[in-house]
């Protein structure tokens, strides 16, 4: 079913019909498709019954993803970060239920203190691990990327150049931009060519043309590429932001080594050297902490990882036991190219804590640890 051409002059009263229609059938083919099941609920409810066509079409932006893929396990992204609260009703079910909270009373604490904790994996007989630490962020006073214009896009890439000298400023490295040009606002000094942006792409330190991933297309997030999309990377390779991904910045360092609190230590203090920035403030909310576009990310935004060889774990050439070991520990497991990729040859895989709303980010670091640790002793024995 087709929404995008009948939107502009279909009334809400039809749209919301077939919104429900369709979330309903989705439903029989995959009954945990959050979106759809609260979608149901909520547009039944006396608030979401009452929601004005603006309103209302915005809601359905932010549930077109999980009608358009049946298969999503959350099937909603953020419009605007005001989003979480406009239709409170609805996306606070859903984060609860993705995130476990059963109570309904969780609120998200944000505390990078770590106190004297020792996080050296060499302790565990590890050897130096490849170690990565990123975080989701959007900027207050823009909307989420699923419902910025091309303009927006833009606007938002000129906002951040200032805070971008001051990183090169105080840690080298430049921009590599792929918009075409700024529009109105004159030339991109910083634009790339196909082959720069290949090699970056083909080294991590670049993400992919979005436009392949059916979730981020149907959420609006892919549009307009390649305007605002690119990355800053400093001097010493250590530290990237991207910028016009899933979410308008994701902020990351990443390091071969053993001391786990050096990548995490080196992200905090990259992170109060944007904030301090001059017209440069994180959207929160005061349950959920920082504001992504995927509620699965919210809270810390932080996704906190490792390469470990586990190659008896992974000797039939597949992640498929090892995932079955580390979901108790409450780890995810990828590939060594990420999500959707194949695991290394030698029986490397990627791992990270799944939590990432009503944890702490010193708690992350922690059972990052502690999963390595209890993964060893598995792999071992």
């Amino acid at each position: 079913m087709c929404f995008e051409k009948k939107e502009v002059d279909q009334p809400w009263s039809s749209l919301k019909d077939e919104i429900v229609n369709k979330c309903k059938e989705n439903l029989e083919k995959n009954p945990n498709n959050r979106g759809c099941k609260y979608a149901v609920e909520y547009l039944a409810s006396p608030e979401g019954s009452q929601l004005s066509d603006e309103d209302g079409r915005t809601f359905h932006k932010c549930v077109k993803t999980g009608i358009d893929n049946p298969d999503s396990s959350l099937g909603c992204y953020a419009m605007t970060p005001e989003d979480y609260s406009k239709f409170g009703g609805f996306f606070d079910k859903v984060i609860r239920d993705y995130h476990g909270d059963e109570t309904g009373e969780k609120k998200h604490i944000t505390d990078w203190t770590t106190e004297e904790e020792s996080y050296d994996v060499k302790d565990l007989g590890q050897e130096e691990l490849s170690m990565r630490v990123r975080v989701g962020r959007n900027l207050a006073g823009f909307n989420l990327p699923g419902n910025m214009s091309k303009e927006e896009r833009i606007d938002f890439e000129l906002r951040m150049l200032p805070a971008f000298d001051e990183l090169i400023e105080k840690y080298g490295g430049k921009v590599h931009s792929l918009s075409p040009d700024f529009g109105e606002k004159g030339n991109n000094p910083n634009l790339i060519s196909d082959e720069e942006y290949k090699v970056l792409v083909d080294s991590h330190v670049m993400f992919k043309d979005m436009a392949a991933d059916p979730y981020l297309n149907s959420a609006g997030i892919s549009n307009h590429w390649p305007y605002g999309r690119g990355c800053w990377q400093s001097e010493d390779k250590m530290r990237i932001i991207w910028f016009g991904e899933e979410d308008q910045l994701r902020i990351m360092c990443m390091k071969k080594g053993s001391d786990l609190l050096e990548v995490f230590n080196n992200l905090n203090e990259m992170l109060e050297t944007v904030q301090g920035i001059e017209g440069i403030e994180f959207a929160k909310d005061d349950n959920y902490g920082y504001i992504t576009s995927c509620p699965s990310n919210l809270g810390t935004g932080m996704r906190a990882s490792v390469h470990v060889k586990i190659p008896k774990l992974t000797a039939d050439g597949t992640d498929k036991k090892a995932k079955e070991v580390c979901k108790p520990l409450g780890l995810s497991v990828r590939g060594t190219g990420g999500e959707h990729t194949p695991i290394g040859s030698d029986g490397t895989v990627d791992i990270s804590p799944s939590a990432r709303l009503f944890i702490k980010e010193s708690e992350i670091i922690c059972k990052l640890y502690e999963g390595v640790k209890q993964l060893m002793i598995i792999e071992n024995a």
